[in-house]
C-alpha cells in the first residue's frame, strides 16, 4: 500500500490549484485523483466549443436535478466537468469577483477570516489581467482577457443601457462598486481557453513528487476512529487504497464531496441508512444548504443586423473558421457571455442583485445550444445572491449512482422579486430608442407576460440552473457547518474539503473566481498546519 502526505481528490478547479501550490516546496508527495481523463478534446481550447462539451458526456458528468414543483415538474440539467481541469474545461470561461460584501458576509456568518480584505490577495495572485490597475494582478498563473469582439448589435445594446439611465464600468473587478454594463472579462490567452489546467497543473507536472491518476474514481475514505487514513479508488476495474500521512483534501466539487462523504458513512444518519450504509460520523450538514444560480433567458428577433444565428452557418461559418485558425479572433473566441449587466432591481438596494448575460444570439433550444434561424438576442437574467436552499444526497450506495439533486429554486419570496424586476428591466432596456431599429419583437416570453405572475410562471417554466452549486460542505463553526474555518472536516482529522462545497453563501456574480480563491488560501492554510507539526 503506497503513502502520499496529501491526496486530492478531484482534478478539478480547486484540486489543480492545490497540486501546484503543494507541490511547490518539494517537501510533500501529493497524489491527484481524477475519475476523467486528459483534456485532449479538439473543442476544448476553442471558446466557442463550450456548446459541444456542455453536452459530452467524456467531459461533462451530465447531472440533472429532480423534477420539482417550482420548476413545473422539469429535470434540469447540471453540467459539471469531468477531467482533468474540471469545469474550467466547459464553462463559459467567465471571471467575476463578487462584491466585498460577499466575502465580509461569509466571516459574519461564522467563516472567521474569510472577509474580503483576506481575500483580495489571492484574487490578484490569480489573476493575470493586463488592462487593470494596480488593484488587479499582473503576473498570476490565470491569463484575462476583456471579450475583444464588437458586434454593431452590442454597442447599440450599450447605448440603449445607457438611455434606461444604467452607468458604464469597463471593469467590474476593481473593487470600485460592481453596478453597470460593459463587456466581460474571460479566462482566455491569444484566443484560446486558458483552464487551471494550463495556468496551475502544467507548470507542476514536472515534479517528482506530484503523482497523477486519470480515470480513477474514489469509491469511500478510509476512517480508523475519528482519523481519515486514506482512501479507496477503482482504476480499470481494480480497488486500490492509499494512505495520506497528512490530510486526504476533497477537490470534487458541490455535487461530488457530499456524495464521497456519505459514500463513506459520514453525513446525516437518516440519508445513510436509507441506503444501508453506516454511520461512522454523524455530521448532518453533509449535502445541505445547495444553493445555485438560476436564470431565465429573454430571446428578442432582430431585423437590420447580423447576428451569431448568421455567423454560424453556410459561408459566414466557413470565412469564420478560418478567421479562428488563422488570427484566432471573431466567434469562436467567444463564451456564454459578450456584454455583461450588474443591475439594482430596486433603488432602495445598497448594491446590484440582478447580472446580465448579453448574447447576440437566440436559441431554439438553449440547453442544447441550437440556434434560431432568424438573426436574434439573448439576454440571461440571473438573481445574484439567491436564498433559496435545496439539498444533495446519494440514492444509493452504489458510486456510479447519480445523487439527489434537489434545488428548491425559487422557494425564497426575495429570489422570485429579484428575477421578476430584473426581467422587467431587460425587457426595458430592449425598448430604448437605441435599438428601436433592431428590434422586430420579444420572442420570449413574449410582450403578452405582463403581471408579476406571468413573469413567474415563465421563469418557472423555461428558467434554468447557469451551473453553480455551492454550500454542499458549508464552512462555519455551527453545529450544520461541515468544515471549520481551516476547511477540516468537523469532528475528524486527516479530512479537508477545498471546492465550492465550502462557500457559506453566493457570491454576486460566476463562482469561478472565488472557488480558485477558496483553493488558493486552502492552500496556505494546508501548508501552514503542515509547518507546525
Amino acid at each position: 500500500m503506497s503513502a502520499f502526505d496529501y491526496i486530492i481528490v478531484g482534478g478539478g478547479t480547486a484540486g489543480c490549484i492545490l497540486a501546484n501550490r503543494l507541490t511547490a516546496s518539494g517537501k510533500y508527495r501529493v497524489l491527484v485523483l481524477e475519475a476523467g481523463g486528459e483534456p485532449k478534446g479538439f473543442w476544448i481550447p476553442i471558446p466557442a466549443g463550450f456548446s459541444k462539451l456542455l453536452v459530452n458526456k467524456r467531459y461533462n458528468w451530465r447531472f440533472k436535478t429532480q423534477a420539482e414543483d417550482n420548476t413545473r415538474g422539469r429535470e434540469i440539467a447540471v453540467p459539471r466537468g469531468k477531467g482533468l481541469g474540471g469545469s474550467t474545461l466547459i464553462n463559459g470561461m467567465i471571471y467575476v469577483r463578487g462584491q466585498p460584501g460577499d466575502y465580509d458576509a461569509w466571516e459574519a456568518g461564522g467563516a472567521k477570516g474569510w472577509n474580503f480584505n483576506t481575500l483580495k490577495p489571492y484574487f490578484k495572485k490569480i489573476e493575470n489581467y493586463p488592462l487593470g490597475d494596480h488593484r488587479r494582478g499582473h503576473d498570476g498563473p490565470m491569463h484575462l482577457h476583456q471579450v475583444s469582439e464588437r458586434y454593431p448589435i452590442s454597442t447599440v445594446f450599450l447605448r440603449a443601457a445607457k438611455q434606461d439611465g444604467q452607468p458604464s464600468n469597463s471593469d467590474y473587478n476593481n473593487d470600485e462598486p460592481q453596478t453597470g454594463f460593459g463587456y466581460y472579462q474571460v479566462f482566455q490567452h491569444q484566443g484560446r481557453r486558458w483552464s487551471v489546467v494550463d495556468g496551475y497543473l502544467n507548470p507542476a507536472r514536472r515534479r517528482p513528487n506530484l503523482t497523477i491518476e486519470t480515470h480513477a474514481q474514489v469509491l469511500r475514505l478510509e476512517l480508523k476512529g475519528n482519523r481519515c487514513t486514506g482512501i479507496t479508488y477503482r482504476k480499470h476495474g481494480k480497488e486500490i487504497t492509499v494512505n495520506a500521512i497528512q490530510d486526504v483534501i476533497l477537490c470534487a466539487g458541490a455535487i461530488q464531496s457530499p456524495q464521497i462523504l456519505e459514500l463513506s458513512g459520514i453525513g446525516r444518519p437518516q440519508v445513510l441508512e436509507k441506503v444501508g450504509i453506516a454511520v461512522r460520523h454523524r455530521l448532518d450538514g453533509v449535502g445541505e444548504n445547495y444553493i445555485d444560480h438560476f436564470a431565465t433567458r429573454m430571446n428578442w428577433k432582430l431585423k437590420n443586423a447580423v447576428t451569431l444565428n448568421q455567423l454560424a452557418r453556410g459561408w459566414r461559418l466557413g470565412k469564420s473558421v478560418f478567421e479562428y485558425f488563422t488570427q484566432r479572433t471573431g466567434i469562436l473566441t467567444l463564451g456564454t457571455g459578450l456584454v455583461h449587466g450588474f443591475v439594482k432591481t430596486r433603488d432602495a438596494l445598497p448594491t446590484p442583485d440582478v447580472q446580465f448575460f448579453v448574447v447576440h444570439a437566440s436559441y431554439a433550444n438553449a440547453a442544447e445550444r441550437i440556434l434560431d434561424k432568424h438573426p436574434g438576442m439573448t439576454i440571461g437574467v440571473s438573481q445574484l445572491r439567491p436564498t433559496s436552499k435545496g439539498s444533495i444526497h446519494i440514492q444509493s450506495a452504489d458510486p456510479d449512482v447519480m445523487p439527489s439533486i434537489r434545488p428548491n429554486f425559487l422557494s425564497v419570496e426575495e429570489d422570485r422579486v429579484s428575477l421578476i424586476e430584473g426581467m422587467k428591466i431587460a425587457r426595458r432596456i430592449m425598448q430604448r430608442p437605441a435599438m428601436q431599429a433592431y428590434v422586430e419583437h420579444e420572442t420570449g416570453p413574449g410582450i403578452d407576460v405582463q403581471t408579476d405572475e406571468q413573469w413567474l410562471e415563465f421563469a418557472q417554466t423555461n428558467g434554468q440552473t447557469i451551473y453553480h452549486p455551492i454550500a454542499t460542505c458549508r464552512m462555519g463553526e455551527d453545529a450544520d457547518a461541515v468544515v471549520d474555518s481551516s476547511l477540516r472536516v468537523r469532528g475528524l482529522t486527516g479530512l479537508r474539503v477545498v471546492d465550492a462545497s465550502v462557500i457559506p453563501s453566493m457570491v454576486s456574480g460566476n463562482i469561478q473566481g472565488a472557488v480558485m480563491a477558496v483553493a488558493e488560501r486552502g492552500a496556505d492554510l494546508i501548508l501552514e498546519a503542515a509547518s507546525l507539526h
